[in-house]
């Protein structure tokens, strides 16, 4: 590494050292190898520098990180003093480093809503079955968007016990509006097909209802038949005023949007 490149992290002001972090970014993006060991340097080091510099840099540690920070964000994962363990979760995730599950798992239960979500987006991107009884009761969370980010985790994660726990939530809703378990199901196709369409013959139509969501979601052609029988002859209205047959019509418009996307990269 360039000294010089180290120092400029290291001296000036903050503003100045944020901009010579983007142009070290900059950089690294281009492959120069002293300004990632620079940056790298600062993910190890990460105590002796500003905690804006250490987020900033792992909102970008894809460009520039390695094996070398492993210890370092696992260490960063526990320090409660230094507080930037929604970026340490990034970084980890963002580099594979699945023996961070462990740690991941504690910080579940964070007090910064930042934190906890940034957590659970890193075991749904590691992929660790062992993470599954912890996300689960997220699903139940008061907060909206942290019961998102765990059906998001669960469905990336997949497995029985996933699949599981989101289908608990499908059949036993806790809230009126569960679009995100729908689209978390729809990642376990083909296999959740014929257990969503059941569930639209149910007598419930908030189930009904969200099953033509899931099902669309799929971009499976054996959810079709399903989803224009609801969407021409189902009147049924959901709790929330919602009703089936347009969750329908708009489940086979997802539906082909879908498959057109998937031609398009194929072709």
């Amino acid at each position: 590494m360039n000294p010089a490149d180290a120092r400029l992290l290291e001296d000036g002001d903050l503003e100045t050292r944020e901009e010579n972090l983007r142009l070290l970014l900059a950089r690294a993006t281009d492959g120069d190898a002293s300004a990632k060991e620079a940056l790298c340097a600062l993910v190890r080091d990460y105590p002796d520098y500003h905690r804006s510099l250490y987020s900033r840099a792992l909102n970008r540690v894809a460009v520039f990180g390695d094996d070398s920070l492993r210890a370092p964000l696992l260490a960063s994962l526990a320090d409660t003093r230094y507080n930037c363990q929604a970026w340490a979760a990034m970084g980890c995730a963002a580099l594979g480093f699945r023996d961070a599950v462990p740690g991941l798992i504690a910080l579940l239960d964070h007090p910064q809503q930042m934190a906890r979500e940034q957590t659970v987006i890193a075991l749904g991107i590691l992929g660790d079955e062992s993470a599954v009884p912890a996300l689960t009761p997220l699903l139940r969370d008061p907060i909206t968007g942290l019961r998102e980010r765990a059906a998001e985790a669960l469905g990336r994660i997949g497995g029985d016990a996933a699949l599981a726990a989101l289908w608990d939530e499908f059949e036993n809703r806790r809230y009126y509006r569960i679009g995100y378990i729908a689209s978390a199901l729809a990642t376990f196709t083909p296999d959740i097909i014929p257990r969503l369409c059941e569930a639209a013959t149910s007598d419930d139509p908030d189930r009904r209802y969200w099953a033509a969501v899931a099902l669309g979601s799929t971009g499976d052609d054996r959810a079709v038949p399903t989803l224009e029988r609801l969407m021409a002859g189902d009147r049924g209205s959901t709790v929330f005023d919602g009703m089936v047959s347009v969750a329908a019509k708009k489940g086979l418009r997802t539906l082909r949007r879908i498959q057109a996307a998937i031609a398009a990269r194929e072709s």
